[in-house]
């Protein structure tokens, strides 16, 4: 999924991953890590797995020089505002601007899935015409994040950085039950 720039994201890294299981999406998909057999007992049989997630944004901060702290963001975003608000330095904001952007595409993801599920049920035209349209919101938004995000972390020039696309106007028809 290219964004608006040609560096890879975390959530990009994660689908790179994902593909590894055909038609799983990374949210369902874990990584295991051991090390061969010879080298088992020079590494004290050590292994270490969890979500894909986790391990591409650690990829992809280790690969970009973001920051690499032992505890990752939140992802709850009521914990990830608390993390915002405790932040100070441009490059832990721009990690937490990272995480909203995953969070945003996983927003769009399930905005999707629901959109698809009523129309498969037949709900109301306007029912899945505002989820589609929510959905290419959120998408908007996360693109939007990734086009700005950089100026965190980038030295201050006086209005070189073009401004993010405007997000799509989201029209908001009430459902008809």
């Amino acid at each position: 999924m290219p964004t608006s720039t040609d560096t890879p994201t975390a959530h990009d890294f994660a689908h790179a991953l994902a593909d590894q299981i055909p038609g799983a999406a990374p949210r369902d998909v874990t990584m295991h890590f051991g090390v061969r057999r010879q080298a088992a007992a020079r590494h004290r049989y050590r292994s270490r797995g969890g979500p894909v997630t986790v391990y591409a944004q650690a990829l992809h901060a280790q690969l970009y020089g973001l920051p690499t702290g032992d505890e990752p963001l939140p992802t709850a975003l009521d914990a990830l505002l608390q993390a915002a608000h405790g932040t100070s330095s441009p490059e832990q904001q721009t990690a937490v601007l990272q995480q909203l952007t995953e969070q945003l595409r996983n927003a769009a993801e399930i905005l999707e899935w629901a959109r698809d599920h009523a129309h498969r049920r037949g709900l109301p035209t306007p029912t899945w015409q505002w989820l589609r349209d929510a959905t290419d919101t959120a998408r908007d938004l996360a693109d939007g994040l990734d086009t700005v995000r950089p100026a965190f972390t980038t030295p201050r020039t006086p209005a070189t950085t073009p401004a993010p696309p405007a997000p799509a106007a989201a029209r908001t028809p009430t459902p008809r039950r």
